[in-house]
């Protein structure tokens, strides 16, 4: 419909708007049409109030990577201060990152090669600003590495960089944010083991670090330390990267894999690597996805979770110990909504607001209260507020409502 306003038309076309993030948040400036607005509302893009969220972890924390201010583990979840502002979060090997509403960036835990991009090596066990900034947007951590987007879509990098997997040029630690190139469309970043991959807003997908088992994606094993794009597709969604294997969903909702493939975590029905990307299955309907060290899970559009790897202590979440080069359904549930995976454990949300985990607990970082494994989903606590997960070594990170 158009109708008439002072100084002219409002049409189909949309005024300006930015996507909300993670489900909450973003702008719609102008003025807007009722079926413009209903429409975007219809896809989950109109933006929503940002909601309060508090932060929790537990797990590991010989490093201060729980963010308590000391370094005792803890097998049940703990409030992280009285902050109510935290945005997302970030789990890495013994390092711990989150960022505010105010688009600040904090760090706690495990310094070594300057992985909390305070400019130093020294450990931290409370969250500590990184920088005076107030433009991130997200942030993802690596092993002993970490990378990050800001608002204006630029990408930056710190931490180790022995095999180039900051993307400098070079292979030189930084232990403060270094931009990366100066491209200012990038859109989403995953951190492996010495490896990374990013996603730009035109839909393409980039690599760069080791290389060993073809993990990047371009054909070859060949490291490199600046960005190059992998293959000429722009229908790349997101993107996932375990310790040596890489998965990612295509906006049409197709999986695909690469890389090491030794106990069939690339869901291809064998175990043979590969240096290029390959279709998992006929399923359109893939909608999230995480890699652990060497095993996968993903959730379709349906909200069923799906699980394939090596499956030692159970992380597969299937009740069994055994090794699937297939993806394998976990349950009959179709309420999964987002999923992240650990070095040996599992941690999922339903859409009902609860948290479930699985897997390897030796420090407790399932949450359970206890350090017993467990190879089936099991819920923890009553609580059904939890909003983002993200799970590192030996240690969780959540923030809930």
């Amino acid at each position: 419909m158009s109708t008439k306003y002072p100084g002219g038309f409002i049409t189909k076309a949309a005024p300006s708007m930015t996507p909300p993030v993670g489900g909450e948040g973003g702008t719609a400036p102008g003025i807007w049409t009722l079926d413009q607005a209903q429409w975007y509302t219809s896809q989950g893009l109109w933006p929503l109030p940002v909601k309060d969220k508090y932060l929790w972890s537990w797990g590991y924390n010989a490093s201060g990577q729980l963010g308590l201010g000391n370094t005792t583990g803890y097998s049940s979840p703990k409030q992280v201060g009285a902050v109510i502002t935290w945005s997302s979060v970030a789990a890495g090997n013994e390092a711990s990152f989150t960022i505010k509403k105010d688009g600040t960036l904090w760090s706690c835990g495990g310094n070594t090669y300057g992985v909390l991009g305070q400019n130093n090596a020294t450990n931290y066990s409370s969250p500590k600003q990184v920088g005076a900034l107030t433009t991130w947007s997200s942030v993802t951590a690596g092993t002993y590495y970490t990378l990050a987007i800001q608002t204006n879509g630029t990408l930056w990098s710190w931490g180790r960089n022995i095999r180039g997997q900051l993307g400098l040029g070079n292979i030189t630690d930084y232990s403060s944010p270094k931009q990366v190139g100066a491209l200012t469309t990038w859109l989403s970043v995953a951190a492996g083991y010495n490896f990374t991959l990013a996603i730009q807003t035109n839909g393409t997908l980039w690599s760069w670090g080791r290389n060993n088992y073809g993990q990047l994606g371009l054909g070859n094993i060949t490291d490199y330390s600046s960005p190059k794009q992998v293959g000429a597709l722009t229908t790349w969604q997101s993107v996932a990267a375990g310790l040596y294997h890489t998965v990612a969903i295509q906006t049409n909702g197709t999986l695909w894999s690469w890389g090491r493939n030794n106990f069939g975590q690339l869901g291809l029905g064998n175990t043979t690597n590969y240096s290029s990307p390959k279709q998992v299955g006929a399923l359109t309907t893939w909608s999230s996805l995480d890699a652990g060290t060497d095993f996968t899970l993903a959730i379709t559009t349906g909200g069923t979770l799906w699980a394939w790897g090596n499956n030692e202590f159970g992380k597969l979440g299937l009740g069994n110990i055994t090794y699937y080069s297939s993806p394998k359904q976990v349950g009959a549930l179709t309420t999964w909504s987002s999923v992240t995976a650990g070095t040996d454990f599992t941690l999922a949300i339903q859409t009902n607001g609860t948290l479930w985990s699985w897997g390897r607990n030796y420090y407790g970082n399932l949450g359970l209260g206890n350090t017993t494994n467990r190879s089936s989903p099991t819920q923890v606590g009553a609580l059904t507020t939890w909003l983002k997960i993200s799970a590192g070594d030996s240690h969780t990170l959540a923030t809930k409502s």
